[in-house]
């Protein structure tokens, strides 16, 4: 058996970097007394999400990975609480940006990174100006607590991403995330279909998903509001919600799964045996039709 137990976290920005690291870094020690061997901090989640609108200043908010300082912190706190921990941070890698999550196994060590492959682009998640489309590809990592995949934000909504991880190993998916109310339709709930689009990937390919979203109200210089809906989870390998936080409270969640006997499920079930990659050309284009090319 190969129980593991692994929590999600939910929190409203201060937008300061030491109160954001403060409290985040109160969940995970408080998650970690529960027993948590894995904690997801929800996406950038050291400041406040700056994408709303489009400002160069934040632009300088971005740091280098090797001199990151909300990596180098919390990859102490990984070491010393014995915890996985990954880090989601605004990457400058030189005159490029990345939306970022840095993988710190249970002893300290930093395993790799990710670099968000899908960039969204409309009012209130502006995230093209600031962010190149990551250049790392869909990547998994053997931890402490087995094989983890990740996606940032926008990937979650994309079936192709969850499906890349699963096939390189994944035992479970994590998203970091930042998504709230829709500025072009106020009156529309997003919340519902974004937990739906995860809870699919975990039935797809029979594992769990975990999902960290942030709350409250942050708002732009130019007076402009994103309200972060929270309803952070965990869906269980048939992609039933087993824990779920509401749209305020702060706070984390945590379940333990037989990742053994998961993945044998995995395997009896055979959707991958039973794969046709042959029939899915269709699949690496953009309009059904034409294959995209590949450069480099």
């Amino acid at each position: 058996m190969a129980n593991v137990k692994l929590a999600i976290t939910q929190m409203a920005s201060q937008n300061d970097w030491s109160k954001n690291c403060d409290k985040a870094e109160l969940l995970v020690r408080q998650a970690a007394k529960a027993g948590a061997q894995l904690v997801l901090l929800q996406e950038l989640f050291d400041g406040d999400y700056f994408c709303i609108e489009q400002h160069a200043k934040f632009l300088a908010n971005a740091k280098e990975l090797k001199s990151h300082p909300t990596v180098k912190r919390f990859a102490a706190l990984a070491k010393e609480l014995g915890v996985v921990l990954p880090i989601s941070v605004f990457e400058r890698a030189g005159l490029a940006h990345y939306n970022t999550t840095v993988i710190v196994d249970a002893d300290g060590s930093q395993l790799g990174y990710y670099r968000k492959s899908h960039i969204p682009d409309g009012r209130g998640y502006q995230e093209k100006f600031y962010f190149s489309p990551g250049d790392t590809g869909f990547k998994v990592w053997q931890t402490a607590v087995g094989t983890v995949g990740l996606g940032i934000c926008w990937d979650q909504w994309f079936p192709e991403c969850a499906r890349a991880m699963a096939l390189m190993g994944a035992e479970f998916l994590l998203y970091p995330t930042a998504i709230g109310s829709e500025p072009p339709n106020p009156n529309y709930d997003s919340s519902s279909h974004w937990q739906n689009a995860m809870r699919g990937h975990a039935a797809a390919n029979i594992m769990p998903v975990l999902a960290s979203n942030r709350v409250g109200k942050e708002t732009a210089p130019d007076g402009r509001s994103d309200i972060f809906y929270g309803r952070s989870f965990i869906a269980d390998y048939q992609g039933e919600k087993i824990a779920e936080m509401n749209r305020t409270e702060e706070g984390f969640k945590i379940h333990e799964f037989d990742l053994d006997a998961i993945g044998n499920l995995r395997r009896s079930w055979g959707i991958f045996r039973d794969r046709r990659p042959e029939l899915y050309d269709a699949l690496l284009t953009l309009d059904g039709k034409t294959k995209v090319m590949i450069h480099g």
